[in-house]
């Protein structure tokens, strides 16, 4: 559990900057470069990802059980899952009606991909991972709003369609092949 927990210090660490330390963070753009720091943001993330991955994996088989999931809340994670991807794709997209609604879509992507999980996981390497992040995209909705960030603008309903087939399209992707060969379990099993 040690790698999982030190992965997502890092992970979500690297992702909290402009939270806890927004004027460290423009000091140290002005400095170095943006460039430099996408960088260092970039290894940080990939590495916490690396160790969340990994320490999720140690830990999960001797994992203790806090609750036992009925077996129907899976379909309900499956057709959260393809919202999040939705949600996700919309984040990448120019503003449609979808990006406009979301106000930041990649954060719901992310709160709805945790929820989801926590629905079927009840061990507690699951319970960790995924209430860790459910709780930050909480946080970082709140400081988001706080900041004053600009909601986008609704745009052209074809950046909502690219946004539904391009969310699909990696759903089922992720569903039929990835899921089971990055984490080992298959969603549809």
């Amino acid at each position: 559990m040690l790698w999982l927990i030190l992965g997502i210090v890092i992970f979500l660490g690297v992702h909290s900057t402009r939270m806890v330390a927004p004027v460290w963070r423009e000091k140290q753009i002005a400095a170095r470069g943006k460039k430099a720091w996408k960088g260092a943001y970039a290894l940080g993330a990939f590495v916490g990802l690396a160790l969340i991955i990994w320490g999720f994996i140690q830990a999960r088989p001797d994992a203790a059980f806090i609750y036992e999931p009925p077996a129907f809340m899976r379909h309900i994670t499956l057709t959260l899952m393809w919202i999040s991807f939705v949600a996700l794709a919309a984040s990448s997209f120019p503003a449609g009606k979808i990006k406009a609604v979301l106000k930041h879509p990649m954060i719901t992507g992310v709160k709805i991909w945790a929820f989801a999980h926590l629905l079927v996981n009840g061990d507690m390497a699951s319970l960790v991972l995924f209430g860790s992040f459910l709780a930050w995209t909480i946080w970082n909705r709140i400081a988001v709003k706080r900041r004053g960030d600009p909601t986008p603008v609704a745009g052209p309903i074809i950046n909502d369609a690219k946004a539904l087939i391009a969310g699909t399209v990696l759903y089922l992707v992720f569903a039929f092949f990835l899921h089971e060969w990055l984490i080992g379990v298959s969603p549809l099993a």
